[in-house]
């Protein structure tokens, strides 16, 4: 495999994985420390990622357990998640954050489903133009002189080979997301 199909490669791994990155952040019907990844928390002026600043702790399928390590946040937390888009309603006992996550609503699994579907596509786009730029450096190549006809073809092919894989990884992926989305 050239550089070039390497390069693509790598790339792409990178696309899958900011896809299950966007994947953990989407809200299912279970409780998960995952879901607040992208929570960030007023800690002494700074924005913090709140595992940064307590411990996520998931004691039953429907319940999350935030505990500060600085019980002075608590209150920033608790406006944290209130301000974030989760729809969740945090309680706290003065030392612990408490938040029961609701079952979904036929309504609101169907539109994370939809969202999910987004998600996904953006992934496939963004590894067709990966495969699109790869083709256009192996053609670029092959006018410079360093890839044969026959080289540049089994390249593409192997480029389109690498593509196929990673669009059906993509489409794994959002087959379990779907099911968790919908199980609920």
């Amino acid at each position: 495999m050239s550089d070039v199909n390497n390069a693509a490669a790598e790339r792409m791994k990178k696309s899958i994985a900011a896809l299950k990155d966007e994947f953990n952040a989407i809200r299912t019907g279970r409780a998960s420390a995952s879901l607040f990844d992208k929570l960030r928390v007023d800690y002494y002026g700074d924005k913090s990622p709140l595992s940064q600043v307590a411990t996520i702790s998931i004691p039953e399928a429907r319940m999350v357990v935030i505990q500060p390590w600085d019980k002075g946040l608590i209150g920033e937390i608790e406006k944290a998640i209130q301000k974030s888009e989760l729809s969740l309603n945090p309680s706290n006992d003065g030392k612990v954050i408490r938040i029961a996550i609701p079952p979904l609503t036929e309504d609101r699994r169907k539109e994370l489903v939809k969202q999910a579907k987004n998600t996904a596509e953006q992934s496939r786009v963004a590894v067709r133009n990966i495969r699109r730029d790869g083709n256009d450096e192996l053609k670029k190549q092959q006018k410079d002189g360093l890839l044969t006809e026959d080289d540049l073809k089994a390249e593409e092919d192997a480029l389109q080979k690498s593509t196929d894989k990673f669009i059906q990884e993509i489409n794994k992926l959002l087959e379990e997301k779907e099911k968790e989305i919908l199980e609920g």
